[in-house]
């Protein structure tokens, strides 16, 4: 965090961030502090906060499913959020300017998260209980409707919109400010206070249902909880940075193969983890083709992606098959 305070158009030293920081603290206008305060700092810190709900999120989803290729999109929320967002973009873009059109795409992305995930859980629910398979089902079939009539916006949007979806789906932080980071500071304040409460649950649930169930875990409030506390997490990142991939499924695969399938310790190492991925490519994003932004979203990937792949071809030095 304290390098990508310093990377920019204007470079930096550490200690140079630091005192700029001091200095907007202390309400002392200079260069330094205009520049971190001001511009650098809420994105970092939202850069940092958006990777760890994002990877938490995806390693709660994992546990819940039982499956290492499940991540928070499964249930639907990323594929809402990101067609309440175009539905937005077509309906209010041209008409709204500046900050009310970025509110209102934010707004919109994540009613449609919310939206998706509870369509999702009453399919799921019987009076049997919440099915996880079921779920993951219905994740799939509303992940694929979403995406239809998103993709059916697309095709009627002008070269405008379909800009600015194309680009708000590719994710960003470019849009960071103070109100979007308090906002963002309490929904991690809430999903990242939570979850962990949930790992002793999460534990016994890798054991399966029956066996939680023998253990004396209420299976319907854990699953009911985690959905409902991913749906918000997830939903308001993708509401304030776009649709960023990545993260959520292979960041919990790394903490695994290195603290374990312990969920006290995975969940705290997942937020660690991602907030550290997303800030590393976020500043990358900003300085590789200054200045030029790429989006964040791309960066994720391809920084991602080959570390994960070298720790899988030495998957045997952390207790893999």
């Amino acid at each position: 965090m304290l390098v990508a305070l310093g990377s920019g158009a204007v470079a930096l030293s550490p200690l140079e961030a630091l005192g700029g920081i001091a200095d907007w603290w202390r309400g002392e206008y200079s260069q330094a502090s205009v520049i971190v305060g001001q511009i650098r700092l809420p994105r970092v810190l939202l850069a940092a906060l958006v990777g760890a709900i994002l990877a938490t999120s995806g390693a709660a989803m994992q546990g819940l499913f039982r499956n290492p290729l499940a991540d928070p999109s499964l249930i639907g929320v990323t594929a809402g959020a990101s067609l309440g967002a175009s539905v937005m973009i077509v309906l209010v873009g041209s008409s709204l300017q500046g900050i009310s059109a970025v509110t209102a795409v934010s707004a919109g992305a994540f009613a449609g998260g919310l939206l998706a995930v509870l369509l999702v859980y009453r399919l799921a629910a019987s009076d049997a209980g919440t099915s996880v398979a079921t779920m993951l089902l219905a994740g799939i079939a509303i992940s694929a409707l979403a995406g239809a009539l998103g993709n059916l916006l697309e095709f009627y949007a002008d070269s405008e919109a379909l800009r600015r979806i194309s680009l708000w789906q590719m994710g960003g932080l470019d849009g960071a400010d103070s109100e979007r980071l308090a906002f963002a500071a309490v929904v991690s304040a809430c999903v990242l206070g939570c979850l962990p409460l949930f790992a002793r649950r999460l534990n016994a649930l890798l054991l399966g249902e029956s066996e939680a169930r023998y253990l004396g875990i209420d299976v319907e409030f854990t699953k009911r909880t985690l959905v409902v506390l991913v749906a918000i997490g997830v939903g308001a990142s993708v509401a304030l940075a776009g649709t960023i991939a990545f993260v959520g499924l292979v960041v919990p695969h790394i903490m695994r193969m290195l603290v374990g399938s312990d969920h006290r310790l995975l969940l705290p190492g997942a937020a660690l983890a991602g907030a550290a991925l997303l800030v590393v490519a976020d500043n990358l994003a900003r300085v590789v083709m200054a200045p030029t932004e790429l989006p964040v979203g791309i960066v994720t990937a391809i920084v991602g992606v080959p570390f994960f792949i070298s720790l899988l071809r030495q998957r045997s030095h952390y207790g893999m098959q």
